[in-house]
């Protein structure tokens, strides 16, 4: 079976470089028993791989599951995966076989395998290892016949130095890694997504087909999509149902997309100087905070540099610095020097800061801003118990910019 008969099985649209080989090296592994760790982004079809690889297996017969390692409470997912015995715990009136159990043959795939327990990861690597299991409250040793494909859309080598994830596992279940591509890294894509579903949405709500014109489809592919291939098809399925123009421009397609990306559109543009021919692409940072961080430093620098320049003017034509404390005033003020009947008739007195002052208001701008972010990052964090995760997602950043600005500022949890 070829590459495009796979995509078209499996719903697959695109042609980048990236996707291609992240499906050739699926499709290779898929007729062996190693195991697969597929990493990725949320929402940029990481289930779909791991379909693909059972389909094309010889274990395409038996069976196959997937589970949401994230979504099982931690008291609870030993016994999911692993079965229980009656009277192991509160509330097991009986016994229970695990998916370990009931799978033998097929194919399990764990989503979300950096949300697992460090306990449950050690029987994982045991079953790995030696293809054998215990039930909780059991002493007994059972075998079983099961492939695992595991995905994560952490940083689990990350993890490992964190101690949040066994480094002896993560190698065990990273034997073939396949990496899923973000929608922004192939956005050569993205057209012929946006067509598909808008066809899709057309023909379920049995009207016409939406379409973009060449502002629009420019804004579309340059919008980041942190939600990525899901995020797309929910702004399909919205202009499909609740625009009245089926012909859509990009002040129109600007409505549905979140306010943040027009947020940072505008600052784009204003870092271009507002002419909107070469706006500054947020590919280029990682997160819309960098872009108004930068854009703040820019806009403070550009004061500074008027602050010199009146300073160094000042300073040319004779005038001098008073003290503001003796002066009364706030700021420091420039004085007039001894002048000719004629030049004294010119009453200057311009409020300027000293390149002292200028630099010493950087540093507090500075402070002042770090301040904030770690505020922030506290806040989230608290509200979110923990869950770092959910607070990347709030806060609008990526979870390893999170590990990084927590270690920065040495936030404790």
């Amino acid at each position: 079976m070829d590459n495009q008969s796979i995509k078209n099985r499996f719903g697959i649209i695109g042609n980048s470089p990236a996707l291609n080989h992240a499906l050739n090296t699926a499709v290779q592994v898929a007729n062996t028993d190693l195991s697969v760790l597929i990493a990725g982004e949320s929402g940029v079809g990481k289930e779909v791989f791991s379909m693909i690889i059972h389909a094309l297996s010889p274990r395409k017969h038996n069976p196959f599951i997937a589970v949401n390692c994230g979504a099982i409470p931690e008291g609870t997912i030993d016994s999911e995966l692993f079965g229980h015995e009656k009277g192991s715990f509160t509330g097991a009136v009986d016994s229970r076989k695990g998916y370990f159990e009931t799978v033998n043959g097929g194919t399990i795939f764990l989503d979300e395998i950096g949300e697992m327990p460090l306990g449950t990861q050690a029987r994982l690597l045991r079953v790995l290892e030696t293809g054998e299991f215990i039930r909780v409250g059991s002493s007994k040793v059972q075998k079983t016949d099961v492939r695992v494909i595991a995905a994560t859309n952490r940083d689990l080598l990350d993890f490992t130095q964190l101690g949040k994830f066994r480094e002896d596992l993560y190698y065990r279940l990273s034997t073939v890694p396949i990496r899923v591509p973000a929608l922004r890294d192939r956005k050569e894509d993205i057209p012929l997504l946006f067509r598909k579903f808008a066809a899709d949405f057309a023909e379920r709500y049995k009207t016409q087909s939406v379409q973009l014109d060449s502002g629009a489809l420019q804004l579309l592919v340059n919008y980041t999509w942190p939600g990525n291939v899901r995020e797309l098809k929910n702004i399909a399925e919205q202009i499909s149902v609740l625009s009245t123009e089926k012909n859509i421009n990009a002040e129109t397609l600007h409505r549905f997309l979140p306010q943040h990306n027009g947020a940072s559109r505008s600052m784009a543009l204003v870092a271009s100087g507002g002419s909107g021919v070469s706006p500054v692409s947020t590919s280029d940072f990682k997160t819309e905070r960098d872009i108004l961080y930068k854009i703040i430093f820019d806009l403070k620098k550009d004061m500074n540099d008027l602050k010199q320049m009146i300073y160094d003017v000042a300073h040319n034509q004779g005038y001098t610095p008073v003290d503001p404390a003796a002066s009364g005033n706030m700021m420091p003020v420039y004085s007039e020097p001894d002048m000719n009947p004629v030049s004294s008739t010119y009453n200057v007195s311009t409020p300027i800061l000293l390149e002292s002052n200028t630099r010493h208001e950087d540093v507090e701008e500075t402070l002042f801003l770090a301040d904030r972010e770690k505020e922030y990052i506290t806040k989230a964090l608290k509200k979110h118990k923990s869950r770092r995760r959910d607070a990347a997602t709030e806060l609008g950043i990526s979870e390893r910019t999170l590990y990084r600005k927590i270690k920065e500022y040495d936030i404790q949890e």
